[in-house]
C-alpha cells in the first residue's frame, strides 16, 4: 500500500531516512477511497479493527466490513442532508462507530470535529458558534445526550441531532434504527481537492479558549511516517494507542498510520484507566505495539509486570508531552522494550521523533521529521547553536510540509501571530544536541526566570521523577519580591508514600534534586496534592496551577 504514496519505502538509517523520504501525491487524495477501500479491496478479510470494552463486549471487522459500514453510514448521512464542507462534530468515546463516521465523512467531502464526552453544554455551544456545526453525532448516554440537547436552543446552524445508542430520546434520530434503512451509497461526483477542509479539531490548550485546529485531506497522508516508521507497523502488526477520540492523537495512533501500514487497530473502550485492566487487555489480544502519553507509562511502571504475559509486545512509543528519563529507565528495565519518543501538536503530525534505525537517549524528544524544515531560533529569529536553548519552529518558505494545519479556523490574526515570516512557531522550547537529537525545556510561556537563570519545567520534573516517592509533579514558576520568581513543585506521591508528606519529605526532595541537577533548579515551594489538572489530552495544565490562589 505504502509504496503507491513513496518513492522509497525501507530506510536503512538516519541518514537515509532524511536524504529519500519523498511523497508521492493524488491529484485528489481521500483517505477513506484510497486507502481502506483500497485495503478492502485487495484483501477483503484482511482484519482492519478489534473493538473490546471493559464489560467483555467484542467486535472484529475487516476492510471489507468496514467498507460496507462506512458505505452504509456515508448513504445514511447524504439522506440527511449531510455533504460537502459540512461540520460534523463527533462526541463517540472510544465506540467503533468513530471509525465508520470518520471514513463516512471522509467520502461525503464533509468536516469531522472530534470532540470529548467530558464537554459541557456552555463548551458544545461555544464549538457549534465558532464552527457552524451542521450535525451532531454522539454516544447515547444520559450525560452526553442532556449536554448536546441543551446546546441546540443557542446554536442557530445546528440542525441535526444522532444518537447511536442505546438511548435515543425525542430530538435525536435513532443510528442504530435508521442506518438499516439507508439508500445504497453513490460516491459524490464532486471530488475532494488537497487543501479542503477534512478535520477540526479544537485543540484543549493549557491556557486560553480553545483554538480551532483546520487540517486538509493531505494531514492524513502526512501519519504515514507516525505509523509505518516511528509506530514501526506492518501488516501483521496489533496496534493499541492510548487516547481518547476526541483528542488529536487518536488521529496519530488509532487511525491513519495504522491502516496505511495495513495493521490491526485495538481499541480497548474503557471508563476510567486502570493500568491493569490495560495490561490484561494487551495480554488477551496479543499486541504487538503500544503507544501512550508518558503519564500512562509512570503507572504501568508501578504495576508488577512479571504478572503479565506481555510477550506479544514488540515495541513502544510515547508523545503527548516529555518522558522523563528515569520512566524510560525502568520500563526498559522491566520489559527490555525501549520507548520512542515523539513530538508533535495538534497543528502538526510527528515532527521529531526517534525511529526504529536510531537509537534513542532516554529523555530525547529524538530527530527531525525529514517531512518538515525544523529548526530552533532565538527571539530576533537567529538559528540557534547546538546546546543553546531556542523555539521549535518550521520553516514554510519553500513550501507547506504535508501535515502542517491550513491554520486556525476563522481566525486569521492567530493564525499570524503563529504562522509568519516562513515559519510556523510552536511555542515549544528545547535545546539540540551534537548528534541532533532535540530535548524538551517547556512552553515558552512555562519557563521559570529565576534569579537571572532560565529553568525548564521539565528538567526539574525530571529530576524529581528519580525520586521514589514521586508519581507525577508539575513545576510551575511563583512571582517573588527578590528573585522575581522561584520555582514550585506540585507533586502526587505513590500512595506508600502519603501519609509521610511533610516537612521532612520536602526537604528530602528538595536536597534530591540539588544532587541531580544543579542547584539553583531546586524547588523552593512544594504542594503535595492528590491529582494534577489536566486537559482532555492529558497534558497538565500548568497554568491553572500558577493561577490558584
Amino acid at each position: 500500500m505504502i509504496e503507491r504514496f513513496l518513492t522509497q519505502t525501507q530506510f536503512s538509517s538516519e541518514e537515509d531516512f532524511q536524504k529519500n523520504l519523498h511523497f508521492i501525491i493524488p491529484e485528489h487524495f481521500n483517505f477513506a477511497y484510497d486507502v481502506m477501500d483500497a485495503w478492502a479491496e485487495e484483501q477483503p478479510d484482511k482484519p482492519a479493527l478489534l473493538w473490546t470494552n471493559d464489560e467483555g463486549a467484542e467486535r472484529r471487522f475487516t476492510f471489507a466490513d468496514i467498507k460496507q459500514e462506512t458505505d452504509r453510514a456515508a448513504a445514511y448521512l447524504q439522506s440527511l442532508g449531510i455533504g460537502h464542507g459540512d461540520m460534523v462534530m463527533l462526541i463517540l468515546k472510544r465506540r467503533y462507530e468513530f471509525w465508520i463516521t470518520m471514513m463516512a465523512l471522509h467520502k461525503l467531502g464533509a468536516v469531522a470535529i472530534p470532540a470529548t464526552h467530558m464537554l459541557t453544554t456552555h463548551d458544545i455551544v461555544y464549538r457549534n458558534e465558532r464552527a457552524s456545526t451542521k450535525a451532531i453525532i454522539c454516544v447515547g448516554e444520559e450525560y452526553v445526550l442532556s449536554q448536546v440537547a441543551a446546546s441546540r436552543k443557542d446554536s442557530p446552524s445546528l440542525q441535526t441531532l444522532i444518537s447511536i445508542g442505546p438511548l435515543v430520546p425525542e430530538g435525536f434520530h435513532d443510528w442504530q434504527k435508521e442506518i438499516s434503512q439507508a439508500p445504497a451509497f453513490v460516491r459524490p461526483e464532486r471530488k475532494n481537492d488537497n487543501d479542503d477542509t477534512m478535520l477540526v479539531y479544537f485543540t484543549s490548550g493549557t491556557s486560553g479558549e480553545p483554538k480551532m485546529v483546520a487540517h486538509n485531506f493531505l494531514y492524513a497522508m502526512g501519519h504515514l511516517t507516525t505509523g509505518v516508521f516511528w509506530h514501526n507497523l506492518s501488516e501483521d502488526s496489533i496496534h493499541l494507542t492510548v487516547a481518547d477520540t476526541g483528542w488529536g492523537k487518536a488521529a496519530w495512533g488509532k487511525l491513519y498510520g495504522q491502516w496505511f501500514a495495513g495493521a490491526v487497530v485495538f481499541v480497548f473502550d474503557h471508563e476510567k484507566f486502570n493500568a491493569d485492566n490495560m495490561l490484561r487487555q494487551m495480554e488477551r489480544y496479543h499486541v504487538t505495539s503500544f503507544c501512550a502519553p508518558p503519564t500512562v507509562y509512570r503507572f504501568l511502571i508501578r504495576e508488577d509486570l512479571s504478572r503479565y504475559d506481555l510477550s506479544a509486545l514488540r515495541y513502544c512509543c510515547t508523545a503527548g508531552e516529555a518522558l522523563n528519563p528515569a520512566v524510560y529507565d525502568k520500563f526498559y528495565s522491566l520489559t527490555g522494550i525501549r520507548l520512542m519518543e515523539g513530538f508533535g501538536q495538534t497543528e502538526t503530525t510527528m515532527t521529531l521523533g526517534t525511529m526504529p534505525w536510531t537509537t534513542p537517549k532516554p529523555g530525547s524528544m529524538g530527530i527531525p521529521n525529514p517531512q518538515y524544515d525544523i529548526d530552533l531560533v532565538r527571539s530576533d529569529g537567529t538559528s540557534c547553536e547546538d546546546g543553546e536553548k531556542g523555539e521549535i519552529i518550521v520553516r514554510t518558505d519553500k513550501g507547506t510540509p504535508i501535515g502542517l494545519f491550513k491554520g486556525y479556523y476563522r481566525d486569521e490574526e492567530l493564525t499570524r501571530q503563529a504562522w509568519h515570516d516562513g515559519a510556523y512557531h510552536t511555542g515549544d522550547v528545547a535545546w539540540r544536541d551534537e548528534d541532533g537529537y532535540y530535548w524538551f525545556v517547556g512552553r515558552i510561556d512555562d519557563v521559570i526566570k529565576s534569579s537571572g537563570y532560565r529553568i525548564g519545567p521539565f528538567e526539574v520534573e525530571s529530576a524529581l521523577m528519580t525520586h521514589p516517592s514521586v508519581v507525577e509533579c508539575a513545576i510551575t514558576g511563583v512571582p517573588d519580591d527578590i528573585r522575581g520568581m522561584v520555582v514550585k513543585a506540585t507533586i502526587v506521591l505513590g500512595k506508600e508514600w502519603k501519609n509521610k508528606a511533610g516537612d521532612d519529605l520536602v526537604k528530602e526532595l528538595q536536597n534530591h534534586v540539588k544532587r541531580v541537577t544543579a542547584p539553583y533548579k531546586y524547588p523552593r515551594i512544594i504542594e503535595f496534592v492528590d491529582e494534577l489538572p489536566k486537559t482532555i489530552s492529558g497534558k497538565i495544565r500548568r497554568v491553572e496551577i500558577r493561577n490558584k490562589k
